[in-house]
């Protein structure tokens, strides 16, 4: 009695200790029919499952004591079961688990959880396949996990899922396979497995100031450090040019990203993409990023206009402006000590000279421009609980 009254204090109320000790006990009822409706019938382990989803759904605490009374070997069993509804529930549930909670990540696939889930990435339930993507998604947020997904056959099917998904299941994959690509070993998987084009055809079409546009920046700086990704690229028509749109229109961490990958590009080879950067008309957004862009992405873009910069070449008189423009604005930076309110508004007017024709065009482009349904995802790293 004593250790009751002890225990309403703590909770403030005796109405919230109520619905904490009947939270308990609900628990305590879904443990015991996931752990022994194997002997019945597979609907008690569904609805079992079913209710782990919702008590997780929203609840770190109900995260943490369900995995430490050991449900997760069970889900990850039912995974293979013959049930499609006992897949799905289990899928679920092991991806509320998950959420939030690295060491629930890591239990899930020391428990042998991907490769069966792999298995049902081929499944021919749509809806099974996008709900295995998001559990993918947020296992592969753990830097643990990154290493066993990347090599478990599952990176082809993400690629694959860039083209075959619906809008949701797309944005899934480009977010797992960013969480697997800061494993650098997993580079050249997906590499292999053909990223580059639907990476590309995705950044043309989706809103480059959204979440999605920057995963799929970064994603495709880190593959362009590597040469199979730069002849990607080039090879895939457009491919340069909508780098150059990220670098014009999209969010701040997009332009980084973005200058980073054509940076990338020239370092590796500026006798060969030169030309194909600067048709691109690279130019104007580089000169605003000088100005506006974060401290790397400014940086990264000073780097590439003086790469850009080939006076051995015959320009036309107003290339020649444009080109000293530019000579000048990296040597006033060079020479200046970074922050100065002086230098920005020389800067400033500088980009403004140069800039003044070309971003009537790219406002005009801007306004033409009806970003698609995919635009309006802000998906995090790892997939939100369901």
């Amino acid at each position: 009695m004593a250790d009751e009254e002890e225990q309403k204090a703590e909770y403030g109320s005796e109405k919230d200790w109520v619905n904490n000790r009947r939270s308990k006990e609900s628990m305590q009822d879904v443990l015991w029919s996931l752990l022994y409706g194997a002997h019945g019938d597979v609907d008690v382990r569904i609805r079992a499952a079913k209710e782990i989803r919702r008590l997780t759904k929203t609840s770190a605490k109900s995260r943490a004591y369900l995995a430490a009374a050991g449900v997760i070997v069970p889900l990850v069993s039912m995974l293979k079961s013959a049930n499609l509804e006992a897949k799905e529930a289990a899928v679920l549930a092991l991806l509320n688990l998950a959420v939030g909670n690295e060491r629930n990540k890591v239990r899930i696939v020391k428990a042998g959880a991907i490769p069966t889930l792999v298995e049902l990435l081929q499944s021919e339930n749509a809806n099974l396949r996008e709900s295995v993507v998001a559990a993918i998604l947020t296992l592969s947020a753990s830097a643990i996990n990154k290493p066993i997904i990347g090599v478990s056959g599952v990176i082809p099917l993400l690629v694959e899922m860039l083209t075959s998904g619906s809008i949701q299941g797309k944005v899934d994959a480009v977010m797992a396979l960013y969480n697997l690509s800061t494993y650098t070993d997993n580079l050249l998987p997906i590499l292999a497995a053909g990223a580059v084009p639907p990476l590309i055809w995705l950044l043309k079409d989706c809103k480059k100031t959204s979440k999605f546009s920057e995963k799929m920046t970064a994603l495709l700086e880190s593959l362009l450090a590597l040469e199979e990704g730069r002849t990607a690229v080039v090879k895939e028509e457009g491919g340069i040019l909508a780098l150059v749109e990220a670098v014009e229109d999209g969010s701040p961490q997009s332009r980084e990203h973005a200058v980073g990958a054509l940076l990338n590009l020239c370092q590796a080879n500026i006798g060969e993409h030169r030309q194909a950067i600067l048709k691109e008309g690279v130019i104007p957004g580089l000169l605003e990023l000088t100005v506006q862009g974060t401290s790397k992405a400014q940086q990264r873009a000073r780097i590439l206009l003086q790469l850009l910069r080939d006076s051995s070449t015959q320009r036309n008189s107003s290339s020649n402006v444009l080109e000293s423009i530019v000579h000048d604005i990296a040597s006033h930076i060079d020479g200046v000590e970074q922050g100065s309110a002086t230098a920005k508004q020389m800067l400033s007017e500088m980009v403004h000279l140069s800039m003044e024709k070309s971003m009537k065009q790219l406002q005009q482009r801007a306004l033409l421009s009806i970003p698609p349904q995919i635009s309006r995802s802000n998906r995090l790293p790892e997939a939100p609980s369901k």
